[in-house]
């Protein structure tokens, strides 16, 4: 596996890792700053909120930087502003240092993903994604609890824990990233924001939003839904929680493979159901054990496959404009986290603490049918020819009609062949 691409996802596993740990110390946070745990839980908030409001304008307004030095002034701004997080003397500054750790997210992640993309030849850019997104699935599986435990006396030191997984994916950028294909040739601010009223980019932002919603929802709450199988026991929660974690790396490993093997549309209709039908199968999975952990074994698989089909969609409508399309999934993933708790919430209060999964199961539908409506699969025989010389132009093709393949060779953003 390329070094760069490792060096790429030590970066999203900084930013996953800064974005959930806070969950994880809300308790040391609120007695240090004298502010109720209510209130320090305002910080993943608007770091979610920050994220996905600053993710699109950032990408566009920075679309004539060298995609290395943006990568590089990302990883700076969010090194910085994780050392502030740090050292900040009360909640107000804290609270402005992570809207600052999520504008450098914001820029960060959606460019990794888009260089990810044009570092390898096209039938392997699902497996690219796959790499740098598994940074995110990687902090949700051991970056969050190492903070949380490192953190457990101070929380300033998990700050200090993020500040160094940043600075030492800067300096790995640093040195290794080079000979990267140029940004797109400049345009105005308006012709960079205008693939944002496509049909097919809002039917793509549109399934992410749906889908994180359905899946936020329930993890959220996850504790609640599996109290029958858990008793209040925190071993069990804990064992079923690292479930998750674990099979969430993997379903990231899985969908980069399904998405070259099998396609977009096949991965997004495929995972979405299974999704589905998890969460309706929650009430009675969640009050036993073994079902509790088939739960926490299916979801994450099917949900970080799906992850990894999201962005890929988008990157391959206009690769030269990667970046900013890309972002744009981000924002939906980060809105649909945001709205995740209160959705879960509602849910709760309507359908009870058993019942309320089933509101993720319609979600996860929707989202299911928001793909359907707005992908199409032109590519025929594409796994029969899988093996042949015509690999590449048939991997090329994707699902919204659009051949990634021609449109990268005559991009600014076209990945070199290897």
């Amino acid at each position: 596996m390329p070094v760069r691409l490792l060096l790429l996802a030590l970066g999203t596993f900084a930013m996953g890792t800064d974005s959930m740990v806070v969950a994880g110390i809300l308790g040391p946070v609120a007695a240090d700053l004298d502010v109720s745990v209510g209130a320090a839980g305002q910080l993943v908030t608007v770091f979610a909120l920050g994220y996905a409001l600053l993710a699109p304008p950032l990408a566009a307004a920075t679309a004539r930087w060298p995609r290395r030095h943006l990568l590089l002034t990302a990883l700076a701004v969010f090194s910085a502003a994780n050392a502030l997080s740090a050292l900040a003397p009360d909640y107000g500054l804290l609270l402005a240092t992570r809207v600052l750790a999520a504008a450098g997210a914001a820029l960060y992640t959606p460019t990794a993903n888009a260089v990810a993309t044009a570092l390898v030849a096209p039938e392997r850019r699902g497996r690219a994604l796959a790499t740098v997104l598994g940074g995110m699935t990687a902090a949700t599986a051991l970056g969050v609890p190492l903070g949380t435990w490192v953190g457990r006396s101070d929380w300033r030191l998990t700050m200090w824990l993020v500040t160094a997984l940043g600075l030492a994916a800067l300096a790995g950028l640093a040195v290794l990233l080079r000979d990267l294909p140029a940004p797109a040739a400049a345009t105005t601010l308006a012709a960079r924001l205008a693939p944002l009223g496509a049909r097919r980019v809002l039917g793509a932002a549109a399934t992410t939003l749906a889908f994180f919603l359905a899946f936020q929802s329930v993890y959220i709450y996850l504790a609640t839904a599996v109290a029958g199988a858990t008793g209040g026991d925190a071993d069990r929660l804990s064992l079923i929680l690292l479930t998750t974690g674990v099979l969430s790396v993997a379903g990231s490993w899985l969908g980069g493979r399904l998405v070259d093997r099998a396609g977009v549309r096949t991965v997004l209709l495929a995972g979405s159901a299974v999704a589905a039908c998890a969460f309706a199968a929650l009430p009675w999975l969640g009050r036993s054990m073994p079902g509790a952990l088939a739960y926490a074994a299916v979801v994450p698989l099917a949900g970080w496959a799906v992850s990894v089909a999201l962005p890929h969609r988008l990157a391959s409508i206009d690769p030269a404009n990667a970046p900013l399309l890309i972002s744009l999934n981000s924002s939906a993933l980060y809105l649909g986290t945001a709205a995740g708790g209160v959705a879960g919430s509602a849910a709760i209060a309507v359908l009870g603490t058993r019942w309320f999964p089933l509101a993720a199961a319609v979600l996860a539908l929707v989202a299911c049918a928001t793909a359907a409506a707005t992908t199409r699969d032109r590519r025929p025989g594409a796994g029969a020819r899988a093996g042949s010389g015509t690999k590449s132009h048939a991997k090329a093709e994707v699902e919204t009609g659009v051949r990634v393949g021609a449109g990268a060779g005559t991009g600014a953003g076209a990945p070199p062949r290897a």
